[in-house]
């Protein structure tokens, strides 16, 4: 028979209590059932553990046996107790790659809600363009992103979160935010446009011809938005980017209804998340349908 972990554990509570009786009813069993597997465990090694029946002294063996036995399941309780933490989600890391219109609007309500339920979870979550996004999950150094997956990518697989619409982004005093009327690209035309990573993502031939033109292109959202801020031209974005950006900038929609960005959550096609990770999900899914127009 081999030596189990209930057998150690039995042994180490009766040599702490100094009797059969109270290490019983600290192991939920019946005195004859303790005494039953000492005698197992004696037999097991061939010599006894404690000098008399009293069971109040430990022989040299028990006394070797003693110290062994208590480090094994302390190490075996902690494996046990962060099995079972991981498995509630309770510990653990959960790594997230996230353009900066999520990661500055709808992360941190997430991250806040999130941490309230799994208190000792670590959250590592990075910033970057929709490429860099990709380039972490396909590496394996995210373990969710939240970006556009606008064409298939092996070993990714995207499920849509939300979808927002395209727009001028201009100066608060620009006469296209003072007109408020949606804009068309025919009045783009004699504008400033500075191009960014994210409206290249528009198709219309109209749009692109005009981005071909354009002389500027700023491909980092916070510095594109600090060039239009500081007047030196107009660009397209997405609504939700502007969100965080204060009242000195405008976001005037698109005439073209058509032109919508959206934002996918993107993970391993053949990697299941971890607990923490699907719970940090599910929390991010719960304030985008709080707070965003539903996806479609």
């Amino acid at each position: 028979m081999a030596i189990k972990t209930e057998m150690l554990r039995c042994f180490v509570t009766v040599a702490q209590s100094g009797n059969l009786a109270d290490a019983a009813e600290l192991l939920g069993r019946t005195p004859s059932a303790v005494s039953m597997m000492l005698k197992q465990f004696e037999q097991q090694l061939g010599s006894p553990l404690f000098e008399n029946e009293r069971k109040n002294r430990l022989t040299a063996l028990g006394r070797f046996v003693f110290g062994e036995a208590r480090r094994e399941i302390d190490h075996f309780d902690k494996v046990v107790n962060a099995i079972e933490s991981y498995a509630r989600a309770d510990a653990g890391l959960v790594r997230i790659a996230a353009i900066p219109s999520v990661a500055t609007t709808i992360l941190p309500e997430a991250l806040s809600r999130f941490l309230k339920r799994h208190g000792e979870v670590r959250v590592h979550i990075r910033e970057m363009e929709t490429s860099y996004v990709l380039r972490e999950l396909e590496e394996g150094d995210a373990d969710l992103g939240f970006a556009s997956l606008l064409h298939p990518i092996a070993g990714l697989t995207g499920a849509p979160l939300f979808t927002d619409r395209f727009g001028v982004v201009c100066a608060a005093d620009h006469p296209l935010a003072q007109s408020g009327a949606p804009v068309r690209f025919d009045q783009l035309a004699q504008e400033r446009l500075i191009v960014n990573s994210v409206c290249q993502q528009i198709r219309d031939p109209e749009f692109k011809a005009l981005l071909d033109r354009s002389q500027l292109s700023v491909m980092s959202t916070h510095a594109n938005l600090s060039a239009v801020r500081r007047k030196v031209g107009i660009t397209v974005l997405p609504e939700l980017v502007l969100a965080e950006f204060g009242d000195d900038l405008r976001f005037v929609p698109l005439a073209d209804k058509t032109l919508t960005r959206t934002v996918q959550e993107i993970g391993h096609a053949h990697l299941a998340l971890s607990p923490a990770a699907l719970a940090f999900r599910d929390v991010v899914r719960q304030v985008v349908g709080e707070t965003l127009p539903k996806t479609g």
